[in-house]
């Protein structure tokens, strides 16, 4: 998609144009070291002999006007440069024919800074009680198409409502001084089975059948929608474009009305174990990935023991970092005045909080030692 914030200077308004379609407005670009990122800046050209004209760029107002060194195919023009971190920066793009500006366009807001991919069941998505809003506005969110200041509704996540994610990604700004951006993908009441590729099997059917199939020998498949949808929606992003997924999930497992959609524990790990190795490797790199407890549901029935254990042996196993522990966030930071599964408003906060804990100082670790 075109970005429509697009100048052309009104004395060759007839004789050249460019245009951007990267980066786009508000979006956060994952930054490669504690002080730089690396923009995209591509676009659309007309009117321009290719071969004469000098494209440049500059970031944010004491940023310098630097020369590109341009892709040019037809009429599309590619290139990237190195920019610092913070924002929201001023990305201006220009091209140059014997010394003068002939066409420019500009993105108001781009920021250089952190990105992360939220994922799992209703709680990780816009269930909450009540939406949340950033207070720094520095926080920004992804739906696989444009970007956008990060108030709930989260795109891309389900339902309408209030989520977690406006508060980490304030405390993570404050903490970090980068803009933050969130891909939210959580699809409410989904099991561990359903988020599994196309044809994974399991022995017995999640309580929602909508994303999974009987086969003939008795056994259950993931038609792989929702995994199909996850990985759409990071590629996007490209090669170590975001930091981490954060993964809260389990409540849809654990201790199910109906205990033969109950999963084991043993099957929880294996499946997520799974899901982890899997989007790996079909975005083609190692994404750390966090993993919450949950498997709370209502007053008396506050956990799973088995699948509490089997997301704490991913943590063990090196394979996922700990997320928090969701399931003692319990009465009146739970919707309906404490009665319901979802997050009241300050559960809604210290939720976040929790992850930020979690986060920061693994953060802090990782850029350790860069510049």
């Amino acid at each position: 998609m075109k970005l429509a914030l697009f100048l052309c200077l009104p004395f060759l308004a007839s004789a050249a144009e460019i245009a951007l379609t990267s980066p786009l407005d508000h979006q956060v670009i994952q930054r490669h070291s504690r002080t730089e990122g690396t923009v995209l800046i591509s676009g659309s050209q007309s009117g321009l002999d290719a071969g004469k004209a000098k494209f440049e760029a500059k970031i944010g107002a004491k940023g310098n006007w630097q020369t590109l060194n341009v892709q040019i195919e037809k009429e599309q023009f590619s290139a990237s440069m190195t920019a610092p971190t913070g924002g929201w920066h001023r990305v201006e793009v220009r091209a140059m024919l014997d010394g003068q500006a002939v066409a420019a366009a500009a993105v108001d807001h781009v920021g250089i800074g952190e990105v992360f991919v939220v994922a799992g069941q209703s709680n990780s998505a816009n269930h909450g009680e009540e939406k949340q809003t950033t207070q720094t506005r520095r926080v920004a969110a992804f739906d696989g198409t444009k970007w956008q200041i990060a108030d709930d509704p989260q795109p891309g996540a389900s339902v309408r409502m209030g989520s977690f994610m406006p508060t980490l990604g304030d405390s993570l700004v404050k903490h970090f001084d980068v803009p933050v951006g969130f891909v939210a993908c959580g699809i409410g009441a989904t099991s561990v089975r359903e988020w599994l590729p196309k044809g994974a099997t399991f022995p017995n059917p999640p309580t929602i059948e909508s994303r999974v199939t009987q086969l003939p020998n008795g056994q259950w498949a993931s038609n792989g929608a929702a995994y199909d949808s996850f990985i759409a929606r990071m590629k996007p992003l490209g090669h170590h474009g975001f930091r981490a997924v954060l993964w809260h999930q389990g409540e849809s497992d654990a201790n199910q009305k109906d205990t033969t959609r109950t999963l084991t524990g043993r099957l929880y790990r294996e499946s997520l174990e799974k899901i982890i190795r899997e989007s790996r490797r079909d975005t083609g790199f190692e994404a750390p990935w966090f993993v919450a407890q949950a498997s709370y549901h209502v007053p008396g029935d506050e956990g799973s023991d088995d699948i509490r254990a089997a997301q704490d042996s991913l943590w063990k196993d090196g394979l996922a970092q700990p997320g928090p522990d969701s399931d003692a966030l319990k009465g009146l930071l739970r919707e309906r005045k404490g009665q319901g599964v979802h997050f009241s408003g300050p559960g809604l906060r210290e939720h976040g909080q929790k992850w930020a804990e979690k986060i920061e100082p693994w953060l802090e670790q990782q850029l350790s030692g860069t510049r």
